[in-house]
């Protein structure tokens, strides 16, 4: 296989993602650790290229001192619109211009990794690495999730059949399902429990996606060790016959669980192509779940370096909203500034090109598709944060349409910036990087969340679906309205609020692009997070164990007989 040897040869539009990151020689981890002034005896090293980072290196002053940079989007593509890839070429970009930077991002999710999206290890010239064992099995934080959701899964139909220690649990409300990390709809709703006694009580179960978990969540919302295990005890798994509530800790299991998670709770510490650092850790979806990485490691990133940017799934209407109105909010967290990721192929598609045209210069389409821009950048200074956006480049931008969005953007008092980071790395984002230190050092705003946790349940839905999303109205189906009961009789009115909606629209219609109007979203049954400490209200038919696509990206990926891997990106 033809590639280059080293990062900093002339950059060729032929190389595919992975060769150029098989081609970089990497540096031994430990020498990126001593960029954040990280001793060797404090890593846990996965080999050369990868270690663990004990959570004792997390400080709370530091943390008050240093500029935490949110990269998000407008609404995307199917194939997204480079979010990670900008995330990583503008911490490259920040470090060419004199700061230190670090990028914390999420771990990618092998349901991803083998159906349409790929990778989430970034792209071209920003990529973080070893990209290969991040999009695999990494430091096997993912099977870890697993595990331990899948204990408390045992755990419960394990009590169903007990004659001891029986809960007096009502299989037929039990919420808590397994999850596996693959995308596979033949598991999304199943009997299990059959073939006789001695295999269990026969009931309806399903599997969710492991991103999905909320034992996923909880690990991207604690704190710390104890805050993990309190939390999973919290987990709310259903009723007993006598309808009364069941939780995780009256099965005893958050120990066991946290024993699973031991070493899952450390963030990961990698490096960039440019050998910058790179904390990776979490990944929970952002369109059924928070889609952030964990507050751990963004504490973590704030406490060794100046900068740090990091990154929040899909459009700003879902990941963006979470992290400023949950992670944010709970963990104390002041973002400075706000990266809005555009592409010209996706204002082209806002603006009515059909697939096979996303690729096609027209000016018109661009120009009828900036609404959807438009109203992401309205929706950031909701939450009194100035935004960059940064136009992710492509060979098939014409100029036009570029100096139209920079306009555009300037009549709204936004600087838009082009950037090439996938080309070129950091000397193609140093324009970026330095719109953002303006942003940072020179505005001076201040964060707010848009909402109180305090405020009725109602309120908090119908002010994210009628200020982000830009609803007329919010209507509630029986179900979501017996849901609302159990909240109150529960005690759970005063968790934050996490939506499950499409990507695909700010409505959860995903055939409304643009930016819709007068729509009305409908609240179709709303879940419980106890121990995530937020309830989930889900608009439309969302779900949460995702199929794999007529053409799986597994098919064209290939390893030879050297374990060189082809095709996964």
């Amino acid at each position: 296989m033809a590639h280059t040897t080293d990062i900093e040869a002339p950059k060729t539009a032929h190389l595919t993602d992975i060769e150029i990151a098989q081609g970089k020689k990497l540096q031994h981890i430990r020498h990126i650790a001593q960029k954040l002034n990280i001793e060797e005896d404090n890593l846990e090293m996965y080999g050369k290229y990868k270690a663990k980072l004990p959570l004792n290196l997390i400080d709370d002053e530091k943390i008050k001192q240093n500029n935490l940079v949110l990269v998000t989007a407008l609404t995307p593509t199917p194939a997204g619109e480079g979010k990670t890839t900008v995330s990583i070429g503008l911490t490259e970009g920040l470090n060419k211009v004199g700061k230190q930077a670090t990028v914390v991002l999420r771990e990618p999710s092998l349901g991803s990794v083998f159906g349409i999206k790929g990778g989430a290890a970034g792209g071209g010239y920003s990529q973080v690495v070893p990209m290969e064992d991040i999009n695999l099995h990494f430091t096997g934080d993912f099977n870890a999730i697993e595990k331990a959701n899948n204990l408390l899964s045992a755990l419960i139909d394990n009590n169903l059949q007990s004659k001891v220690n029986n809960l007096n649990i009502d299989p037929r409300t039990i919420l808590w399902k397994r999850v596996i990390d693959m995308n596979d709809r033949a598991l999304r709703q199943i009997t299990i429990g059959l073939g006789g006694t001695a295999n269990g009580i026969p009931r309806e179960d399903g599997f969710n996606i492991t991103p999905a978990s909320e034992v996923m969540a909880i690990l991207c919302m604690a704190n710390d060790f104890n805050d993990l295990k309190k939390r999973l005890g919290n987990i709310f798994i259903g009723f007993t016959f006598d309808k009364k509530p069941v939780f995780a800790k009256d099965l005893k299991a958050e120990n066991a669980m946290a024993i699973l998670l031991k070493d899952a709770i450390k963030p990961n510490l990698v490096q960039t192509l440019e050998e910058n650092p790179a904390i990776i850790h979490g990944g929970p979806f952002a369109n059924i779940a928070q889609g952030t990485n964990t507050i751990i490691a963004t504490k973590m990133g704030l406490s060794l370096s100046n900068y740090v940017v990091t990154e929040a799934g899909f459009g700003a209407d879902l990941g963006a909203e979470k992290f400023l109105n949950i992670k944010s909010a709970h963990a104390g967290l002041n973002p400075k500034c706000v990266v809005l990721v555009s592409t010209i192929r996706a204002l082209r598609h806002h603006g009515g090109a059909p697939k096979e045209e996303y690729n096609t210069p027209n000016i018109e389409r661009v120009q009828n598709g900036f609404k959807n821009l438009e109203k992401h950048i309205e929706n950031i200074r909701k939450f009194n944060i100035e935004p960059v956006v940064a136009i992710n480049s492509f060979i098939s931008d014409s100029e036009e349409e570029v100096n139209f969005v920079i306009e555009a953007c300037a009549n709204l008092g936004v600087q838009a910036v082009v950037s090439e980071g996938w080309a070129n790395g950091g000397e193609g984002t140093k324009n970026l990087a330095n719109a953002v230190i303006n942003i940072v050092e020179n505005k001076a705003t201040q964060y707010k969340p848009l909402y109180d946790w305090k405020s009725p349940v109602k309120d908090k839905i119908e002010t994210i679906a009628k200020e982000i999303y830009g609803a007329s109205n919010v209507e509630y189906s029986k179900k979501a309205q017996l849901n609302l009961r159990r909240i109150e009789r529960l005690g759970f009115s005063d968790f934050a609020i996490c939506m499950a909606k499409t990507q695909k629209s700010f409505s959860d219609n995903d055939k409304l692009i643009g930016k819709p109007e007068g729509f009305t979203v409908t609240v179709r049954e709303i879940e419980i997070a106890a121990g995530a400490q937020f309830i989930i209200p889900i608009l439309g038919k969302m779900m949460r164990m995702p199929g794999l696509p007529t053409i799986p990206a597994s098919e064209a990926m290939s390893i030879d007989n050297d374990g060189k891997i082809s095709g996964l990106s």
